[in-house]
């Protein structure tokens, strides 16, 4: 539970709580489960309820469900305009004059996650600059992490 607590915090969600019991770690994955559900998991399970992310080499790698969870709970988050969110989903880096509206302050190498028009989770990414601070509208402000194109990417 210790790295899903950490990568929240570092999306500024301080007061978030899955329920310890209802979090299963396999293998450094970590998946999300009712009661009713764990009396069927056993060691060794492949995937069970709602995935969470995983750690890999040290460092959390956080999933789609768990990004959506924080960005409702208040986490550090952008909202972009639609040609930015495409373009975030291909993989590219966000510009300062696509971000319509910034939840919570960010400064320089702050994770952040970013949003569409709808309220979605697009992914995440690493603030390059401060988003408060006065930027130019064509300067690079948020450098992609993680994205849901990274998937159909990797099928080439």
């Amino acid at each position: 539970m210790k790295p899903i607590t950490e990568f929240a915090k570092s999306v500024n969600v301080f007061r978030f709580s899955l329920g310890e019991e209802f979090v299963l770690e396999e293998e450094g994955k970590y998946f999300l489960i009712d009661s009713q559900l764990s009396r069927y998991v056993h060691k060794g399970f492949f995937y069970a309820g709602i995935y969470l992310g995983k750690v890999k080499g040290g460092q959390f790698f956080p999933g789609f469900n768990l990004l959506s969870i924080l960005a409702k709970s208040g986490a550090r988050s952008v909202v972009v305009d639609k040609k930015a969110a495409w373009l975030f989903v291909c993989g590219r880096d966000i510009f300062a004059k696509s971000i319509l509206s910034v939840n919570g302050s960010s400064r320089k190498d702050d994770n952040v996650i970013v949003l569409n028009q709808k309220g979605e989770c697009l992914g995440f990414g690493m603030a390059i600059v401060s988003l408060g601070s006065h930027v130019k509208p064509n300067q690079t402000a948020i450098k992609n992490v993680f994205d849901i194109g990274d998937f159909l990417r990797r099928e080439r």
